[in-house]
């Protein structure tokens, strides 16, 4: 029985030798495209746990909206730990290893969490879209419990979309000398992968595009009103110019009496400390509203570039699905647009450094002490 183990793991071995060789053309080449791979899943993580880390430690990012931040930094690190070691094995080797149970496994994680990706961030839009719209009534009712109420919704629903092919499983379980090689995809109909493509990326993309168009049309309008408003309060009108004409000579002739007295007024401490007031509430409203415009912006950079990494699989993907053979691209460039969309989940820790100063400050702090401690 030993015997006959030993013999199949040594035909697995010299099979994935050969198959290598024939489709990668050296092993230097394999070595590049593994350190390559290696590299991207390394950067992923650990540039999406100091966002999870940033967003849970640092004050400027204690806001209950960061939390989809949180979640969203979790779906790409589990895409890098779950996910993309085995897509990298599946494309070294030429044929599905693991297993019929962790294929189906691995194609509902991959699906899982594209979809979650997608849906996180079409939440992330509409919490933006009534931040806006419903300033003061929207603010007290996001709390840190309703946001991860919404959270557990979005995980809930990109649960339902990739059950599918834990069930609908196109490939073989056992290794049969002779037989075609194991090969792990999707469900190949039509209505799966329409519907699939729907759901995961199409539907929540057009939701998405329309919130923040809506986002911005509200932001422009309020931006005019405020132009136009701030003239008319600023200058004064007739009357109002008479009337603090006059109070400045009252003052000058009161002022004047007293100083001949020999007495002086002295201010009142209650409007000192009211006008000290309204000037810190209206500096921290001011502090608050451009850091909401800094993260709009932020995350509207990153479903752009969410959009155009998957944009070309998804597309492709559902053309193949609508006329077939006659639309079908070439299998490298079909994989160049797979892996494109992989390198979405590293990118959005460096959007966020490059574009908003409070992970930039976080993430050297996180790093600072981290350096500190091995040293």
């Amino acid at each position: 029985m030993r015997i006959s183990r030993l013999f199949k793991y040594v035909l697995h071995l010299n099979n994935f030798r050969w198959r290598v060789t024939q489709r990668k053309g050296s092993n230097s080449a394999i070595a590049g495209i593994a350190a390559l791979v290696s590299f991207l899943i390394l950067f992923t993580v650990v540039g999406n746990i100091l966002v999870v880390i940033a967003v849970l430690t640092s004050r400027a990012l204690k806001a209950p909206q960061n939390l989809f931040l949180v979640s969203l930094a979790t779906a790409d690190i589990l895409v890098a730990t779950l996910v993309m070691p085995f897509s990298l094995a599946n494309e070294l080797m030429g044929y599905w290893y693991f297993g019929k149970v962790w294929c189906g496994i691995y194609l509902a994680l991959d699906v899982l969490f594209c979809t979650s990706s997608i849906v996180h961030l079409c939440a992330i839009s509409l919490d933006r879209y009534w931040s806006v719209t419903q300033a003061v009534e929207y603010n007290l009712k996001r709390t840190p419990k309703r946001v991860k109420c919404i959270i557990l919704i979005v995980w809930l629903i990109s649960a339902c979309i990739s059950s599918p092919p834990l069930v609908l499983i196109d490939g073989h379980n056992d290794l049969i000398v002779g037989s075609p090689q194991p090969q792990c995809a999707l469900n190949d109909d039509t209505w799966y992968i329409l519907s699939s493509s729907v759901a995961s990326f199409f539907a929540p993309c057009v939701i998405m595009v329309l919130v923040y168009v809506r986002i911005y049309q509200v932001a422009k309008t309020r931006t005019r009103n405020m132009s136009v408003k701030k003239p008319r309060s600023d200058t004064p009108t007739p009357t109002q110019t008479r009337t603090r004409t006059d109070e400045v000579e009252m003052d000058e002739s009161s002022s004047s009496e007293e100083g001949v007295k020999g007495h002086h007024k002295k201010p009142q401490s209650r409007d000192v400390k009211t006008a000290g007031r309204r000037r810190s509430s209206v500096s921290g409203k001011k502090a608050y509203q451009a850091r909401e415009k800094r993260f709009t912006f932020v995350l509207a950079v990153v479903m752009g570039v969410f959009v155009l990494c998957w944009f070309p699989f998804f597309f492709s993907y559902s053309l193949y699905g609508v006329c077939r053979e006659a639309c079908r691209i070439p299998e490298p460039l079909f994989k160049f647009f797979f892996w494109i969309g992989y390198c979405n989940s590293s990118l959005n820790p460096a959007i966020y450094t490059i574009f908003n100063q409070d992970f930039r400050q976080a993430f050297q702090k996180i790093l600072c002490r981290s350096w500190k401690r091995s040293f």
